[in-house]
């Protein structure tokens, strides 16, 4: 059965190859591209980008792989920004994607965040992944940053 716990520094190669792959098969983009548009610096730097700074990164792991991951980052005293939320295909709908993002929002809630924003980059190929955000009560709001993403989305924190 699946686990979900902290990153550990050791797994930070795991967790990039695993957004490289399911982000290939998604965009259907080559190694370079990818490389390219976000080389996941911050995964490489997960302790200073994200627990230094009131943040988190899980990671769900099938016995001794790296099967998903997810983490929450500051942008102010008061918003959080949920990151780097991926799943191999073949566990969706299981209910783990369910698990670890009500994991990080309740680690949001009790860090003394108000509220939760996302992007996601492709509105046409992650349909699945915004409207997975919506059962969430997640809603859509105007662009937040700079980055090249589509949509964009925010939940209030109760």
């Amino acid at each position: 059965m699946p686990i979900i716990k902290q990153i550990q520094p050791h797994q930070t190669a795991d967790v990039k190859n695993l957004i490289f792959q399911i982000c290939q098969e998604l965009f259907e983009a080559t190694p370079k591209v990818i490389q390219t548009y976000d080389p996941m610096l911050d995964i490489d730097r997960v302790q200073v980008d994200y627990f230094d700074r009131q943040g988190t990164f899980l990671i769900v792991m099938d016995e001794n792989t790296v099967i998903g991951c997810g983490g929450i980052k500051r942008l102010n005293d008061e918003i959080c920004e949920l990151k780097r939320m991926w799943l191999q295909k073949n566990y969706r709908g299981q209910g783990l994607g369910f698990r670890l993002a009500k994991m990080l929002v309740d680690f949001a809630k009790r860090t003394g965040y108000k509220r939760i924003r996302l992007d996601v980059f492709s509105q046409e190929k992650q349909r699945l992944a915004i409207s997975f955000y919506q059962k969430l009560g997640f809603y859509f709001i105007d662009r937040y940053n700079d980055s090249p993403c589509q949509v964009f989305m925010e939940k209030i924190l109760g």
